[in-house]
């Protein structure tokens, strides 16, 4: 119902959340969960693609949160779960869009978070280092080439750290980045 906008363009994800409002009522918690990755040198890259992975990546985050937003006033509580990278805490080499749109996402749910932080809203940002998804297949492929596979993080794991944000534990958990990467920050 939900899954066919594409979310380079504004008009698709404006229907995607007036479908879901029309359809629920209001969007009480809001998961951006997107990502599409080119790998190459800065020099190099092509325009075409550093433009899409800014648009799903970022762009479509902040028209989501923008749409959500009055809901989440309305009813005086709302949670917003960016789901960054860890590429959004530091950088890698051949990453120049990623890394650039997941450190301008950590940014936005920054702002988000003060924006909000009297409203019963929370924004916060999940940073994942390695997780067993189509996204890596190829990058995998070049790292079992040459050395040991990374641990990788089933996304479920991630989904259980989902609920626990959305929990009234986590109501004063707000603009933060938080790595669930194995350390891979923690240099």
């Amino acid at each position: 119902m939900f899954d066919d906008a594409n979310l380079m363009e504004d008009n698709a994800i404006n229907g995607l959340m007036s479908r879901a409002l029309d359809t629920m009522g209001s969007i009480d918690i809001l998961v951006n969960n997107t990502g599409i990755q080119h790998t190459e040198a800065v020099d190099t890259f092509p325009k075409n693609k550093w433009n899409a992975i800014i648009a799903i990546n970022l762009t479509a985050t902040f028209h989501t949160i923008q749409k959500a937003l009055p809901s989440m006033k309305s009813n005086g509580w709302g949670r917003i779960i960016n789901i960054a990278s860890v590429h959004g805490l530091v950088a890698s080499l051949n990453k120049s869009a990623y890394v650039a749109a997941k450190h301008g996402m950590i940014g936005l749910t920054k702002v988000v978070a003060l924006e909000c932080a009297e409203l019963g809203i929370t924004a916060n940002s999940i940073c994942p280092g390695w997780v067993d998804t189509p996204l890596i297949n190829d990058q995998i492929n070049d790292i079992a080439q040459k050395q040991s596979l990374p641990e990788m993080m089933n996304p479920r794991q991630i989904g259980e750290f989902i609920l626990f944000l959305c929990s009234d534990s986590a109501r004063s958990i707000t603009g933060a980045s938080l790595p669930m990467d194995g350390a891979w920050t923690a240099q």
